[in-house]
């Protein structure tokens, strides 16, 4: 999970990407990076850390152009922390590109060796997104004919890259002097959307992970980039569009509805925030109609993401709803922490209880999903040394028993708290007295309820079902030995980059 966002504007984009990457931080606290351009050149700044910790006035003035694209990246248990494998990333050839984005390449090792031994192309980083960068350079330099570029060859090289890589990848890429290209995988795992808004100077086109970037910058959302599509910017301002893969099918990760996206974004055309909505809803009837003997005196949300759920769930129920918890919003999301000790300490720093809303009460705990289990043991623990007399809980998510490999950070079976558990041993396990999941197919009814038309959803870590069809144990195994074997790259220096990159001769 990561927020990548990409402006073509009239006037300096600086500001622009600043402000829509502050949109997207809750999609990444690691990391974060901007480009611009201006002519032939990229101007580079990226770091570890918060958007406003990254950039500083100074960082902002050397970002000159009309046209950028920014990137926020959340860390992976395994993954660098230096600032090399902060995005974007860059090759100078040909015409000099850089791409940011979103997701998880399940093939880049084939890749890597074939970027290598065929391509002549070198990776720098263990960062898939370097990879995609190279495969998408190279595509290019094989359909160049001349010195110049058109909308048709860009095409045909994305469409290469359709060929050539699996997963789950959203992506937002500069092509030095021609414009911004923006893509999706032929299964529209990972979002995107675009939108447009009109200045006196022209039309200004912004692509970001979710709308929520659009609509607080003034930008109207025009739709989502469908599975396997590719749009087009040129630095005048021409718009193109096209299906660049032969098969492409919409299967929208169904956790981004859950838990990764803004409430108030709109995701393939859903609300976000009507999806949890009926989350709720469902998982009222549920609890209405097979557990009829809860005696639950109140509905206390886990903040944040929880909330719409737990609102309407107490709504269904005509139980009290109330706010038992109060969070420091200047803590980072616990999810994606890297470190069992680190999210364990933070759930504590994020969150305090209120007392009065526990002591001697039954307490119907909501949250959207439990993962690890991590945040729901500590938040059981509070509640109970609130005063709570008998504490439920209720996920709006089925229980999270498999890895993902599509770019969320639940990689490994021994770190999911429901992997070879019953609902009762993983209820014993974060020291709860009932435990309640929402069942999958009333979360695929909950989203599908705001649009009947998407009949299908990337729900592997529920199900086990990988939509792309080239998931075997052997990855799945190895991909849990890179977590518990991270590579030296780990202690690389922690520094921020701040670079002038210009493309080769043209």
């Amino acid at each position: 999970m990561c927020g990548i966002l990409g402006v073509v504007a009239r006037s300096p984009a600086n500001q622009l990407l600043y402000d829509g990457l502050l949109m997207l931080q809750h999609r990444g606290q690691d990391a974060a990076g901007i480009v611009t351009a201006q002519g032939n050149s990229f101007h580079m700044h990226k770091g570890l850390g918060l958007v406003r910790d990254v950039f500083r006035t100074r960082d902002m003035r050397a970002l000159p152009g009309h046209m950028g694209i920014g990137h926020v990246r959340y860390p992976t248990a395994g993954s660098s922390t230096s600032p090399a494998e902060a995005q974007p990333f860059y090759v100078n050839s040909p015409f000099g590109i850089v791409l940011a984005h979103n997701g998880n390449l399940t093939n880049a090792e084939t890749l890597n060796q074939e970027l290598f031994l065929s391509d002549r192309r070198h990776v720098n980083t263990r960062s898939d997104s370097e990879v995609l960068l190279n495969v998408l350079a190279h595509e290019l330099q094989e359909r160049t004919t001349g010195y110049q570029l058109d909308p048709a060859e860009i095409f045909s090289a994305v469409a290469g890259v359709h060929e050539r890589c699996q997963g789950a990848y959203a992506v937002i890429a500069m092509i030095a002097g021609y414009g911004l290209l923006a893509f999706r995988d032929p299964h529209g795992i990972r979002p995107l959307v675009f939108g447009s808004v009109e200045t006196d100077a022209g039309t200004e086109y912004m692509v970001a992970s979710e709308s929520v970037a659009l609509d607080t910058l003034g930008f109207r959302l025009i739709r989502d980039v469908a599975p396997g599509e590719a749009i087009f910017i040129d630095v005048e301002g021409r718009f193109y569009s096209h299906q660049c893969a032969n098969k492409a099918s919409l299967n929208p990760c169904i956790f981004e509805y859950v838990y990764l996206a803004r409430p108030d974004s709109m995701l393939d055309g859903i609300s976000v925030y009507e999806t949890r909505l009926n989350m709720g809803i469902n998982l009222a009837e549920k609890i209405s109609t097979d557990m009829r003997h809860l005696d639950i005196d109140v509905v206390i949300p886990i903040p944040e993401s929880s909330r719409p759920s737990a609102m309407q769930l107490a709504n269904q129920l005509g139980i009290s709803f109330r706010e038992g918890f109060v969070k420091n919003r200047y803590v980072g999301r616990t999810f994606i922490m890297p470190g069992q000790q680190q999210r364990r300490k933070s759930v504590r720093q994020k969150l305090n209880a209120i007392e009065m809303e526990f002591r001697g009460k039954n307490v119907l705990l909501v949250d959207d999903s439990i993962v690890r289990g991590t945040t729901s043991r500590e938040i059981v623990q509070m509640a109970r040394e609130a005063g709570a007399h008998k504490i439920y809980f209720a996920s709006a998510a089925p229980p999270v028993r498999f890895p993902n490999v599509y770019g969320i950070d639940m990689p490994t079976r021994q770190e999911l708290i429901a992997t070879d558990r019953t609902n009762e041993e993983i209820c014993h396990e974060i020291g709860a007295d009932y435990l309640i999941y929402q069942d999958l197919d009333a979360l695929k009814q909950a989203v599908m309820l705001v649009d009947p038309s998407i009949g299908n959803f990337e729900t592997s870590c529920f199900d086990g079902r990988y939509i792309t069809g080239n998931i075997t144990q052997e990855y799945l195994y190895r991909i849990e030995s890179e977590r518990n074997n991270p590579g030296s790259s780990q202690n690389m220096r922690a520094t921020q980059l701040d670079l002038t990159l210009l493309p080769v001769d043209q």
